[in-house]
């Protein structure tokens, strides 16, 4: 048996993503396992529960991993967690973090970056929405963690000047009035939304009550159809996200069909947060066919000078513990949908 741990939040702010991404998860340990497998052996999921406190996350992680029996580990959580679990996996086995993340220069070895960083999501979008609609002022609005205040940084370091507020609330904040009643709010044409799941939701929903989002965009590389459907459409209005990885973008038509076949036509909506769990673990799949193992020293050497890896989507090539940029696309809320109105490579 291959065991793969993944890591998502059954719990918190982030709780709402866990369903799509463990069907998405699952979607793919199927067509694996209808094939032969990884490593020629049959491969078994184990959720763990990435909405507790980052350190508790780790320690269960810690735990396991002393078994001997983890071959490698991925799933959607925040970076806060990602960093706690890096540390007590100490390279012990491939770790594929299965959605966005912060570019930061010193990740510890064994770990893989799948999702795009701001350069490949909010960064090209916010140059976007300027060139369609003249937005020049920015708000950041953020949960308080690694995350969004590299994102945060980001932003600054490409628009000097631009940022008129920035604001970071703890996950699992319910009102933001004192926030939606800032006069510097008042100053942006646009607000950089950086919250986790139904943190966005209130935050959304709030904001569409002051009449805002008549008139101020709102660009995100976190909100997914999940976040949109328990927000309602009355939030969802000039809302714009940003990524590389939604569900009917990414060349591979049938999978949508393959993913209701398998779990029926109330399945929860397929999003590109479930898509990227989706495509780790066949990243994982392809690491163990190409270098036939999953020891990270190998697979170290190998991305030094660039290593493809297939899915069904296609191949991508990643150099050091990132891929090389995949085309980024950006959206607009429409209802609780999601529509791609533009690439965002020009």
């Amino acid at each position: 048996m291959t065991e793969v741990l993944n890591i998502v939040p059954l719990q918190g702010s982030g709780g709402i993503m866990a369903p799509p991404c463990e069907a998405a998860v699952a979607l793919a340990v199927s067509e694996i396992n209808s094939g032969a497998g990884i490593l020629g052996r049959e491969v078994r999921v184990t959720t763990v529960d990435g909405g507790r406190a980052p350190t508790e996350v780790a320690r269960e992680v810690s735990a396991l991993l002393a078994t001997g029996m983890i071959d490698a580990i991925t799933g959607w959580h925040t970076s806060a967690v990602r960093r706690a679990v890096a540390r007590a996996a100490d390279g012990r086995v491939p770790y594929l973090f299965a959605t966005i993340h912060e570019d930061l220069p010193d990740e510890p070895p064994g770990v893989v970056m799948v999702g795009e960083s701001p350069a490949g999501n909010v960064l090209p979008a916010m140059d976007w929405l300027h060139r369609q609609y003249g937005t020049r002022r920015w708000a950041i609005v953020g949960n308080d963690y690694i995350w969004p205040r590299a994102t945060a940084r980001a932003v600054r370091a490409r628009h000097p000047g631009a940022v008129v507020l920035e604001h970071f609330v703890p996950l699992g904040t319910e009102d933001f009035g004192a926030l939606l009643r800032d006069p510097r709010l008042d100053l942006a044409d646009g607000i950089v939304l950086l919250l986790v799941g139904t943190d966005a939701v209130r935050f959304n929903q709030q904001f569409a009550q002051t009449g805002r989002a008549a008139y101020q965009v709102r660009l995100s590389p976190a909100i997914d159809e999940t976040v949109l459907l328990a927000a309602g459409p009355a939030a969802n209005e000039n809302l714009y996200v940003a990524s590389a990885y939604f569900p009917d973008q990414i060349g591979d038509p049938d999978r949508l069909a393959r993913y209701h076949r398998l779990h029926g036509r109330f399945a929860p909506a397929m999003t590109f947060f479930s898509n990227t769990s989706y495509e780790a673990i066949h990243l994982i799949g392809s690491m163990a066919r190409t270098l036939g193992s999953l020891e990270v020293p190998r697979m170290r050497a190998a991305m030094t000078d660039g290593l493809v890896l297939e899915t069904p989507s296609g191949g991508r090539v990643f150099r050091g513990d990132r891929p090389e940029r995949a085309e980024a696309l950006i959206a607009r809320a429409e209802g609780v949908q999601l529509h791609v109105v533009d690439s965002l490579v020009h």
